[in-house]
């Protein structure tokens, strides 16, 4: 079920599946789309929340290349949208960069996340990274710099433009390039009007030029969420260091590598992962 709701001065788009007399899973990302549909499927027994954060999809947008908020703001949103649904308390997954956010709500709003899964995603915000943790892969980041422009009025450009984007991003010989289109095809089926809402959904480009505030990875050591690190082994744009870093900082964090699997989550890794994050959010085990 698809709704807006108002959270603060915003209105957020909200996909939901599921009882809401189940345990809540909040699925942040930088759409909907962003969690395929196929995964959350698999997600059964839980009240499954996905959202378009503020300038993506079918929320409000205004500039996504010159955001008037931070990423602080981006927080307060998710916090924002459980009042607006009810939920005292949820588990919390982000993926990539959605896993900023996942991490300052966990460190921020301790009561209000119940687990934390981080997939896909990095201890430190955009930008330079630090000294001990791998950076962008310098080939992969060659190859976006020397791609083919995409005209992001049309439709096949910007889905050509996003296949071949993927196929770097997953540096994996199992890579399905009709998946990625019908990934890409979804996501440019939720953007709106403006013309950077695309590039956003598809790139995450808001980050780029996102205020992110001070550090958090100092302060990982303070989460207390049971935490669940999920990530592909050969991911090329956060490198899987990045992972064994968050789960040797955040305390009794637990990590998944998947094999074959690089900065997406294809179908062939849906049914390992649906079962982590089932197991990881048993209520047994959080006591839910």
């Amino acid at each position: 079920m698809e709704t807006l709701l108002p959270v603060g001065d915003v209105e957020l788009c909200v996909d939901t599946l599921g009882s809401p007399a189940d345990p809540a899973l909040l699925l942040i990302g930088t759409t909907v789309a962003a969690w395929d549909d196929a995964l959350v499927e698999r997600l059964t027994g839980r009240f499954v929340v996905r959202y378009d954060p503020r300038d993506a999809g079918r929320s409000t947008t205004v500039d996504p290349d010159a955001p008037g908020y931070t990423l602080r703001d981006l927080v307060t949103d998710a916090v924002g949208l459980l009042d607006a649904l009810g939920i005292a308390r949820a588990h919390v997954a982000g993926l990539a960069t959605g896993g900023f956010v996942a991490q300052l709500l966990a460190l921020d709003h301790p009561s209000r996340v119940a687990s934390l899964v981080l997939v896909g995603t990095r201890p430190v915000a955009p930008g330079p990274t630090d000294a001990d943790l791998p950076e962008h892969a310098p080939a992969v980041m060659a190859r976006f710099r020397d791609a083919a422009p995409i005209d992001w009025t049309d439709r096949t450009s910007v889905l050509d433009g996003a296949v071949a984007r993927a196929r770097v991003l997953s540096a994996s010989p199992g890579f399905d390039a009709d998946e990625a289109r019908a990934r890409a095809a979804a996501v440019l089926g939720r953007s709106g009007p403006h013309p950077a809402s695309a590039r956003n959904g598809l790139l995450g480009t808001v980050f780029a030029a996102l205020g992110c505030g001070s550090r958090w990875r100092e302060r990982l050591g303070a989460i207390t969420a049971p935490t669940l690190v999920v990530h592909g082994a050969a991911d090329p744009f956060f490198p899987v260091g990045n992972a064994r870093a968050l789960a040797a900082e955040i305390p009794g964090a637990t990590l998944l590598v998947l094999d074959d699997v690089g900065a997406e989550l294809p179908r062939r890794a849906h049914a390992e992962v649906a079962a982590a994050l089932l197991a990881h959010t048993a209520p047994s085990r959080q006591g839910l």
